[in-house]
């Protein structure tokens, strides 16, 4: 088995918005030259999230957003009278910071309609990171 590491960066442009960096992680994957087992995606950041989600239109990234706003709303918590940002921390560690996703003959192990999204909480950002380990086979 062999492990291969590559970063992505995005930039973002909401406050809270989910970017669909499936096709991102698809090229890197391709370019490993693994086959066969496991795609682990990391955002970076304490306020950054990845989420596997449907990715056929806007209306679930924007139902997403819209529901953990209202489950975590922004300036009632203690972490804001330092720095206004708690909601943003507190989404972050709800959807989690890192997906894995199977492997299967050089392809990403997703459905038809799931795709993967960088979720930011605590934008816009000029650079975001992302950390893709892939451990697979060679062909």
């Amino acid at each position: 088995m062999q492990s291969k590491n590559a970063v992505i960066t995005i930039s973002t442009d909401a406050r809270e918005a989910l970017y669909d960096i499936t096709d991102r992680v698809r090229k890197t994957v391709a370019g490993s030259g693994l086959e066969n087992g496991l795609v682990n995606v990391y955002a970076q950041g304490a306020t950054a999230a990845i989420m596997i989600q449907e990715g056929f239109d806007d209306s679930v990234q924007n139902d997403v957003v819209t529901f953990l706003a209202s489950v975590i709303p922004r300036g009632i918590w203690e972490h804001d009278r330092q720095d206004g940002n708690a909601d943003a921390h507190l989404k972050a560690g709800l959807v989690g910071p890192g997906e894995s996703i199977p492997l299967i003959n050089g392809e990403l192990g997703l459905s038809t309609w799931q795709n993967i999204f960088f979720c930011e909480f605590d934008g816009p950002r000029k650079k975001r990171t992302v950390i893709l380990t892939i451990l697979g086979f060679a062909q």
